[in-house]
Formats: structure tokens, sequence, C-alpha cells
């Protein structure tokens, strides 16, 4: 089993999205979703040996469920066109996430749709220190390598309590911080996959660090 051999499955999945369709190839689902456990739990021992703090997720939990949430969202196909995998996501922390999939892969890492409290923490760490923030995201080596800190659903004003002026007024509007590296099928098929993804732990590390500490306080 392969990385290729997941995509295939996507492939033919988004052709047939029906349960009927799964139903007939659940032996493939089944041999697909294997692969990807075993390969998440190997890349799991190598993110613990270049990180002290990283959380194990097993590969079981971190892997996310194919099928769409129909319940909120009738007008979604019956399942997914791509993988999730939700790692080193201890409670209230922020998660490093990875999504394989037909469009639009990437891994990315952060904070989305935060309850209020951790918000609330996030952004009085922010007025205090946002320069320390400033400093990580801007720095070229993470610049170049994430997009940074996108939020269609930014306010448009200050929140409560901040002024409009502020000197990060822009990071103190966003209700989510996140940011996120594209990759393409190309890269998630070759042999330097895995290496791919643990550059781009190490680098977003720091962002990740400001953000859980921020949380606490």
């Amino acid at each position: 089993m392969s990385f290729h051999a997941a995509i295939t499955f996507l492939r033919e999945l988004n052709k047939n999205n029906s349960k009927e369709w799964m139903d007939e190839h659940r032996d493939e689902y089944e041999q697909t979703k294997a692969f990807l456990i075993g390969w998440i739990e190997a890349l799991n021992k190598k993110l613990a040996n270049v990180d002290d703090d990283y959380c194990v997720i097993p590969g079981k939990d971190a892997l996310t469920r194919i099928n769409n949430n129909l319940l909120y969202h009738s007008d979604l196909p019956t399942y997914k066109d791509h993988f999730g995998i939700a790692l080193d996501s201890p409670k209230d922390n922020g998660s490093f996430y990875l999504h394989i999939g037909l469009n639009g892969s990437f891994i990315g890492g952060g904070y989305h749709r935060l309850a209020s409290k951790i918000l609330s923490n996030i952004r009085d760490t922010i007025a205090d220190s946002g320069d320390q923030l400033q400093a990580i995201i801007t720095q070229k080596s993470f610049a170049e390598f994430f997009t940074v800190l996108e939020d269609a659903d930014k306010l448009k004003t200050a929140p409560q309590g901040f002024s409009q002026d502020h000197e990060y007024i822009e990071l103190l509007r966003l209700k989510s911080y996140t940011v996120k590296h594209s990759i393409t099928q190309k890269e998630i098929m070759s042999d330097d996959f895995t290496d791919i993804v643990i550059d781009a732990y190490k680098k977003m590390r720091p962002f990740l660090d400001y953000l859980n500490k921020a949380a606490k306080d």
C-alpha cells in the first residue's frame, strides 16, 4: 500500500460517492485506512524524536472520519475527497494538521474556531507581546513557507476592550490563528513526503509554542 494507492482510492470514491459503492469497496477502504494509520504511527515516533514536548495522538484517533456530517450539511456528498490527520493536539492546544486529498492538499496548524476564553487569552497575550508573534510569522524562512494567518471571518473593527489604533490590531481582529503550506499530489506520493512533513513541523513549532502558552495565560 502507498499514498499513490490512497489517492487512487479517493479518485474512485469521488466518482462514485455513495454508501452503496463504499460498501462494495469496504476492503479497499480498510486497507487504505490501515496504511494511513501505520504511516501516522511511524510519523509520530519521528516527530517525538525531534520534539520532547510532542503529544502523540494514536493513528486511529488522528485520522478523521471520511464521512461528511450530513446532519448539519445536507448539501455535501456522503464522503469527503480527502483524508484529514490531526496531530499533536492535547486538550485546548493548537494542532498540527495534514489535509491529503484530490484538491487543495496542505500541511497546517494552529487554532481554528476558538472557544471564547482561549481567544480572549490569546488576544490579551498579543496585546502585551505581539512583537514576539510578529517576529515569528515575519521571519523569512517561516513567511516564505507558510501562508500566514488568513481569516475570512476576522472582525472588521477592534475587539471589545482594545483600541482601534493598537499596534497589533490586525492580529487582534483574527478569530482563528492558523498557518498552512500547500502540497502537491506529487509531493505526497514522493519518497520524501515524511521529511517534508517533519520539516514543516519544525518550522511551525515556534508559532504553536507561542499560541499554546498564550491560550493558557
